[in-house]
């Protein structure tokens, strides 16, 4: 998976299927230690179940990869020693929040999240609750991760019928477009007053992209790859 490809797709085919982790077990006792020195540094890191993929396959309209149970600790340690398991991906799906006038709405994360500072769509690595009947609904977690991050409901916007999914390394980004039919500065007001009303919101800052000059370095490459692709030159 070295390098970066997109792939623009209509279906997504995410079995759960139950299986060990050989990195994780082998590895436990290094991961524990580098997990406790993450929670000290950001004490509401938690150590949660998330969903990991492998066998990642692009066939025509369709993607496809085989998702298995990791806990954060794992995920985590994997992440941020270089992905030494290249048989794993990170396959996660992501909202791009676009306004009327066409800008895209990206967030800033804040300090205590595990990326913090960077700058990118609603997200997140999918858990248990991403679940229904033995598949992985991508939909519905670009769905929650939505709300989650900045208040914006499903009927607040119009998902599109295709997903861009943007290949990078170890890291496949399943990006799907939700039209939102507000201007953009009151988009951003609205997920403003909704971060303003939690205590420790997942955001710290609302970003509007609305060409090529509003990229930024804080921005991971898939991000910048999709809204090159996306925005007028």
């Amino acid at each position: 998976m070295d390098g970066l490809r997109i792939h623009r797709v209509t279906t997504l085919d995410l079995r759960v299927t139950p299986r060990p982790w050989p990195f994780a077990q082998a590895r436990r006792a290094e991961i524990a230690a580098h997990f406790a020195d993450a929670q000290r540094n950001k004490p509401k890191l938690w150590n949660g179940k998330v969903l990991l993929g492998r066998n990642p396959r692009f066939a025509g309209d369709c993607f496809s990869a085989d998702y298995f149970e990791a806990d954060f600790a794992s995920f985590l340690a994997w992440r941020d020693w270089g992905f030494p398991d290249s048989e794993v991906v990170n396959g996660f799906g992501m909202g791009a929040l676009r306004a009327s006038d066409g800008a895209f709405v990206l967030g800033e994360m804040a300090a205590h999240t595990a990326n913090a500072g960077r700058i990118y769509f609603p997200s997140g690595t999918p858990d248990l609750d991403d679940i229904r009947d033995g598949v992985l609904d991508i939909a519905g977690s670009v769905a929650r991760e939505v709300e989650e991050e900045t208040g914006i409901l499903p009927g607040d916007y119009r998902a599109g019928p295709d997903w861009t999914c943007v290949a990078a390394g170890a890291l496949i980004a399943m990006i799907c477009i939700l039209d939102v039919d507000m201007p953009s500065e009151a988009l951003r007001a609205r997920i403003t007053a909704n971060l303003a009303r939690q205590s420790a919101p997942e955001l710290a800052a609302v970003h509007l992209v609305r060409g090529r000059a509003d990229l930024s370095r804080a921005m991971p490459r898939f991000v910048t790859a999709f809204l090159e692709a996306e925005l007028p030159a």
